[in-house]
């Protein structure tokens, strides 16, 4: 599969080239995101090059499809749709993201998720998506929620890093959901 570029009102997503390795860099230094997520800490250039070629290899092979989110032509953060199966009745997907810290609060994952959510179920025939993340990231939950992902449960040691076993929890969301928020079971504050 080609990469594609998609657009919003505000942010370009592109799949990042050798031009983004200083920012992805730069980006992964903030400890937020490795506690949340699997990218190594600490975060070396090499790591960012090593994403940047695997990107590639992923679009390439369908599996994956993952861009880096820029506004104002700064890179902002990450999304990607991952671990992409196909199924005569519909795909699946894994929605997951992360957003430098100076652009959190700005609501650009919610804006670049719906982007990338519209893709998946209209251009790969997705017939459900999937969101997980650790425990405690309530940031992350409120995006998931306000996308209309409907919550599924907690995992017990589900959610493996390159500092160990974490629960996890899980939602997920239809093709065929309004996609309107509902109440999740957990407090997100």
């Amino acid at each position: 599969m080609e990469p594609v570029e998609l657009r919003t009102p505000r942010l370009i997503l592109r799949a990042p080239t050798s031009a983004d390795v200083d920012a992805i860099t730069e980006a992964c230094q903030d400890p937020e995101i490795p506690r949340w997520t699997t990218v190594p800490s600490p975060y070396a250039r090499t790591d960012a090059a090593d994403f940047v070629r695997l990107i590639g290899e992923w679009w390439a092979d369908g599996s994956q499809a993952v861009w880096a989110m820029y506004a104002d032509e700064l890179l902002v953060g990450a999304i990607g749709l991952h671990h992409i199966t196909d199924h005569p009745t519909g795909g699946d997907a894994e929605l997951g993201y992360w957003v430098a810290a100076p652009a959190r609060g700005n609501g650009y994952i919610t804006e670049a998720a719906r982007a990338v959510i519209e893709w998946g179920f209209a251009e790969l025939g997705l017939a459900r998506l999937t969101w997980r993340a650790v425990v405690g990231n309530v940031p992350s939950a409120r995006s998931a929620r306000g996308l209309g992902f409907r919550f599924e449960g907690t995992q017990r040691r589900f959610l493996t890093s390159p500092r160990g076993r974490d629960d996890g929890w899980l939602a997920g969301l239809l093709r065929t959901d309004d996609r309107a928020p509902v109440a999740w079971p957990i407090d997100l504050g």
